[in-house]
């Protein structure tokens, strides 16, 4: 054990050191001097004020006052098409991928409290289906999702075309080959058998490449970049970009971690590919759409900025709160817990901005798809954010462990404030690259209400139901199958959930196809929650 916690600390170490290293580059380079006119940077000249994805009923987009304004607008118009490839490779692939991980996840659910369903095949075991749900969705949906919209925010952000995109569409093929190899080996039986690291090391060598292939156009058009003051979505994608090849490398070294501190390892790989990698990725989009679909910076830069680095500082020893009580020395765990209390400080700088930017904008809500998802989710990271600190507390802990409780909150924070921003982004990005606004409605409606009460259920459910499972565990004198009865309402729920999350999913996919193929008219405005004055009037 002592040579793992060895390695772990000498490689947080190094991490927190390049960070610092960073911090001191940007400090040199005035990154930190600009004030909150830094905030403005997203924004072309002319249109602050403006909302790029109107939700105001017959506001026309800006297009520019004045020459030099509808240079800059039509600038950015080509930055956005020089993504195009990459964007909707890394895109399209994401939403397929949603829809396998959605079909999986519902029969681990329905496995739950129907433990004969299913049986006969001995691939569709609870025990193989579960991994290919988690790894579907977190290597599929999520980080395909995340990639894409990082592509199409990079030029935006540089205000330069992006630089070696082939790079990117490379690296969606061997992602898509090491998703396929290693779905399958699961449920063949091949497997690491760890949690967020099931697939076998050869196939991960995959991942580490096609990840690296995406950080290339990034560093590429960073070198190429227009602009002198990096904006701080640019710190989170670039830092996710870079860190998770790292992480991922390091969790799968083949015969290195074995045994008891495989699972030291597993941990800090595991909540640090949320913390280093698909969480910066949603705060990062989070930080550029808020504004721009408001036409308002952000109320305080300098929040942003240290909400990064703190993030980028505190993070790395997180993950080994989940195995309190596990063959593990004890200061670790404390440090761990310690970290995971001092994260309340980038989540409270980040709720700051995101909510105080929308402080009497809130009836914007009411028409913008993107916007609308992309605060629910931003909403959704300060409440499981402050939940995660709780639950690594021992004395909640002690209750919590080993419960649905932790599903519940996993699914929040993966789900409820990830997956609606890239919801959000992706129906903000589409009609930028296909020219095209998306054909219905009420199909978009639809989407937000079946996996906002698909999401609410799931996460209310299982919370209770995990917090009454955890006291009734301490129990000694409760007989344990009693336990898991009490539990059987609360699956329920969660499958009910599941099934109104998976219909979300389907419409959306039936929208995003409809979208590709250009079906239905093409609108003058974007296509909002609620018909315009003007739709009204005809």
């Amino acid at each position: 054990m002592t040579p793992t916690i060895a390695i772990l600390l000498i490689i947080t170490f190094v991490l927190s050191t390049v960070g610092l290293l960073l911090l001191i580059w940007s400090i040199a380079n005035n990154q930190f001097s600009h004030g909150q006119a830094a905030a403005r940077t997203i924004f072309s000249p002319g249109e602050e004020g403006h909302s790029e994805d109107p939700a105001l009923a017959d506001k026309p987009a800006f297009t520019g006052d004045t020459t030099a304004q509808a240079s800059a607008i039509k600038a950015r118009w080509t930055a956005d098409q020089s993504s195009r490839t990459a964007v909707l490779t890394w895109l399209s692939s994401a939403v397929f991928w949603l829809l396998l991980g959605s079909f999986f996840g519902l029969i681990t659910s329905l496995k739950m409290h129907l433990p004969e369903f299913l049986v006969s095949s001995e691939f569709l075991t609870f025990g193989r289906v579960r991994p290919v749900h988690l790894n579907a969705v977190t290597y599929g949906w999520a980080s395909m999702a995340g990639i894409g919209a990082a592509l199409f925010l990079i030029p935006r952000l540089f205000k330069t075309s992006l630089a070696g995109g082939k790079y990117a569409v490379f690296g969606a093929v061997i992602w898509n080959i090491g998703l396929i190899l290693g779905l399958v080996a699961i449920t063949l039986g091949y497997s690491d058998g760890e949690e967020w690291l099931e697939f076998p090391w050869q196939i991960d060598i995959l991942f580490v490449f096609g990840g690296a292939l995406c950080a290339i156009p990034l560093l590429l058009t960073a070198a190429n970049r227009q602009v002198e003051h990096l904006y701080v979505t640019s710190w989170y994608l670039m830092a996710a970009l870079v860190w998770f090849p790292i992480l991922f490398l390091i969790a799968n070294l083949p015969f290195t971690f074995p045994g008891a501190s495989g699972a030291t390892v597993n941990w800090w790989f595991a909540h640090n590919v949320l913390g280093l990698w698909v969480t910066p990725i949603g705060i990062g989009i989070a930080y550029y759409m808020i504004p721009k679909i408001l036409g308002r910076p952000i109320i305080s830069y300098q929040l942003s900025l240290i909400g990064f680095w703190s993030l980028a500082l505190f993070y790395s020893q997180v993950g080994i709160h989940h195995l309190i009580g596990g063959p593990i020395p004890t200061w670790l765990v404390t440090l761990s817990i310690v970290h995971s209390v001092m994260m309340s400080i980038p989540v409270i700088t980040v709720a700051i901005n995101h909510h105080g930017t929308m402080m009497g904008n809130f009836k914007r809500l009411k028409d913008s798809p993107t916007l609308r998802f992309v605060w629910i989710g931003a909403l959704m990271y300060t409440v499981s954010s402050l939940q995660g600190s709780m639950e690594a507390l021992r004395s909640v802990n002690v209750v919590t462990h080993f419960t649905h409780y932790t599903v519940a909150h996993a699914h929040l924070g993966m789900y409820a404030f990830l997956s609606f921003i890239l919801f959000g982004a992706v129906y903000f990005i589409m009609p930028r690259l296909t020219n095209w606004e998306w054909p219905w409605r009420r199909m978009i409606s639809l989407h937000f209400w079946l996996v906002s009460i698909g999401i609410l259920i799931y996460v209310v459910s299982l919370t209770i139901t995990g917090w009454k499972q955890g006291v009734a565990l301490l129990d000694a004198a409760m007989p344990f199958m009693d336990i898991v009865r009490m539990t059987i309402p609360g699956l329920q729920a969660r499958t009910l959930g599941g099934i109104l999350m998976t219909a979300g999913h389907l419409v959306f996919a039936a929208h995003f196809v409809a979208m590709l193929m250009h079906r239905g008219a093409s609108n003058e405005q974007p296509t909002l929650f609620r018909p315009t004055a003007k739709e009204t009037a005809q």
